[in-house]
C-alpha cells in the first residue's frame, strides 16, 4: 500500500468531461452527474483500507449533499489486472454491498484519472455549479478512523460551495493509497 497525498486545490480549474460505464450498466457523463449547486467527483476503489474504513461516512455525506443539489459520482481507475479486487464485476458488488446511491464508474483506460490528476483513493474533487474546482481536500479529520468528533470537511466545503459558489480557503489534502496505474506496454 503506497501512501499518497494529492496537491492542494487549484481554484477555478475546469472539470474535464468524461463518459464512463456505471456499475448499473448505464453510460454516465459529467453532464449527467452535474448538480444545480455543484458536483462532487470521488476517486475510490474497492480494496483501499482508507476507502473501506470511510465508505459509510462517504455514503452518508453523499446522501445529505445530494439533497441540497450536489451531483455526485465515484470513479474507480485502478488497474483491475494487477488488482483484481477492483475489477468492474467487483465494483458492482461493492456498490450494492455499500448501498451506493450515486454512480460508481469504471475508468478502464485510466484516462479520466489522468485528466483529473487523481493521486490517491480516496481523492475528492468538489466543483461549483459552473464546474470550476473549489475543493480538493479530505473527507474529514477522522482519517482511517470513524470518530464522532471528526470535522466533516468535505461535507462542510460542499455546503459552502452550494451556498456561495466558492470553497474554503483552507483545505487539508486527502490521504490514501496511490492510484494503481497500469504498467506501460
Amino acid at each position: 500500500m503506497a501512501l499518497a497525498r494529492p496537491p492542494v486545490c487549484d481554484f477555478g480549474w475546469e472539470a474535464p468531461r468524461f463518459s464512463l460505464p456505471s456499475t448499473t450498466g448505464a453510460l454516465v457523463s459529467l453532464q449527467d452527474i452535474k448538480g444545480p449547486k455543484g458536483t462532487l467527483i470521488m476517486f475510490i476503489c474497492n480494496h483501499c483500507p482508507y476507502v473501506v474504513s470511510a465508505i459509510d461516512r462517504i455514503v452518508r455525506d453523499a446522501r445529505e449533499l445530494s439533497r441540497i443539489g450536489i451531483g455526485i459520482a465515484a470513479v474507480c481507475s485502478n488497474d483491475p489486472v494487477a488488482y483484481p479486487d477492483d475489477s468492474f464485476e467487483k465494483m458492482a458488488v461493492f456498490a450494492k454491498d455499500n448501498n451506493l446511491q450515486f454512480p460508481y464508474l469504471h475508468d478502464s483506460d485510466q484516462a479520466v484519472a489522468k485528466a483529473y490528476d487523481a493521486v490517491c483513493t480516496p481523492d475528492f474533487f468538489g466543483f461549483n455549479s459552473s464546474l470550476r474546482l473549489q475543493y480538493r481536500g479530505r473527507l474529514d479529520s477522522g482519517g482511517k478512523n470513524s470518530r464522532p468528533d471528526a470535522t466533516r470537511e468535505l461535507f462542510e466545503a460542499m455546503k459552502q460551495i452550494a451556498n456561495t459558489g466558492e470553497g474554503p480557503a483552507e483545505q487539508t489534502p486527502s490521504m490514501g493509497c496511490s492510484i494503481k496505474w497500469k504498467r506501460a506496454a
